[in-house]
């Protein structure tokens, strides 16, 4: 039997002057003298089942790791995850109403329907505690079993994330699961929306594999967009004010059509900082069980995985060539990776293929929501200012806060916990 080598250096002999220098002006997401502290969990194959890993750093020069057999099967764990994801599609975005009060209509998705729903609270408050409760038995089955290590390291991984300290953790697992919407033991906070982990930490669903070096673009008074765009959702409240922000913040490029999109991703250099979509998402048969998920612009061309990957194959990890865009991918379904051994969604392969990072709602999002929530996003964004995991945190608690809205903890990171707006490359 093989076994796969693991390593983990538990050393810095050069004490962090070996990496990458701090961006100018130092971190503007954690108060002053705040240590931000990392952790860094791992979910791989072990022999015949899983087992997981964990590395946190709560001050500078320190660190510690853990290690356990799980005793969930992969199979399981999946079916748990879609079982989260369509509860929250059908008890939140697909809501019904049967009772109205004054001003709704019979039949209608409320909670979908406005992105304030403080007036709501009646039917909100009690779907956040049942979603939290949700999030923690998903949380609990994971790591559930009786085996001594596996015991301690629930203890701990438990005992962290309920921990006070606010924590910039990376997920990484060939299994995405909806790591914002897990949550930790809601008895145990002051109110259901502090359980979830998306609310507490900024998180990361991370990129595996090395980075390599991408042709450079030397320093740029502004940044350079792109907004990939269905004008068919051209009436969506908000959606012209987000135009409208890219194109005052940025050198921005517009592209309707989907041949426009593929012509621009084959060319070797893409000079773009942020590229947004404001487009539908949807799943297309490719064979007898098996889906891929595309996007269409105004057009009814498919934009997916294997024709992104098409279209790159020759600049692949070439430092000729240059594809580091944030992605902003504001279409249902999107964040939704393909299980292990299938072709790869969009927002996987842009992953591949060198994009900062990629967010995007893991189920069917709003309309008019997901147009708040990316004109919020890239608000911050492209100051420059923010990091997107703290901006994707920030998001968490702002919805919740001032609109009792939980879909920002739908949206999901796929790398890009660090990244910000950097002119200089």
């Amino acid at each position: 039997m093989t076994h796969d080598p693991g390593v983990e250096v538990l050393e810095n002999p050069s004490h962090g002057f070996a990496g990458v220098p701090p961006q100018r002006g130092g971190s503007q997401d954690a108060a002053v003298g705040e240590i931000c502290a990392e952790l860094r969990v791992k979910l791989y194959r072990s022999g015949t089942g899983l087992s997981i890993f964990s590395h946190g750093t709560s001050a500078p020069g320190t660190g510690m790791w853990h290690q356990a057999p799980l005793e969930v099967s992969a199979e399981e764990l999946l079916e748990r995850a879609d079982r989260l994801l369509a509860i929250w599609r059908d008890q939140v975005v697909f809501h019904r109403t049967t009772d109205p009060g004054f001003g709704q209509r019979v039949g209608g998705r409320p909670l979908a329907e406005s992105v304030d729903l403080t007036e709501l609270r009646s039917l909100t408050d009690p779907l956040v505690a049942k979603l939290a409760e949700e999030g923690f038995d998903l949380l609990q089955v994971m790591l559930d079993g009786t085996g001594y290590d596996l015991g301690r390291f629930r203890e701990f991984l438990l005992g962290t994330l309920a921990g006070g300290q606010q924590l910039r953790i990376s997920f990484d697992s060939e299994w995405q699961l909806p790591w914002p919407m897990l949550a930790v033991d809601p008895a145990g906070c002051d109110s259901p929306w502090e359980a979830f982990l998306g609310h507490r930490h900024q998180i990361e669903q991370a990129r595996t594999g090395y980075a390599w070096d991408h042709a450079p673009l030397g320093r740029r008074e502004r940044a350079t967009a792109s907004l990939n765009k269905d004008t068919n959702l051209d009436h969506v409240a908000r959606a012209h004010e987000v135009h409208k922000l890219l194109e005052e913040r940025s050198l921005l490029t517009v592209r309707t059509r989907g041949s426009e999109l593929l012509a621009a991703l084959s060319r070797s250099v893409l000079h773009e900082d942020v590229m947004y979509f404001w487009c539908h998402g949807r799943f297309v048969s490719t064979g007898a069980a098996s889906h891929v998920l595309a996007v269409q612009l105004s057009d009814t061309e498919d934009i997916d995985g294997p024709v992104v990957q098409r279209k790159r194959r020759s600049y692949f990890r070439s430092p000729q060539a240059r594809f580091k865009p944030f992605v902003l991918l504001n279409a249902c379904h999107s964040a939704k990776a393909a299980d292990p051994g299938r072709l790869k969604h969009l927002g996987q392969e842009l992953i591949d293929q060198g994009a900062d990072g990629v967010l995007a709602p893991q189920i069917e999002i709003p309309e008019a929501f997901a147009a708040e929530y990316a004109y919020a996003f890239l608000d911050r964004y492209l100051t420059g200012g923010h990091t997107a995991g703290a901006i994707g945190q920030w998001l968490v608690r702002r919805f919740a806060q001032e609109f009792n809205n939980p879909l920002a903890l739908v949206y999901s990171l796929n790398g890009g916990l660090n990244t910000r707006l950097d002119l200089v490359s």
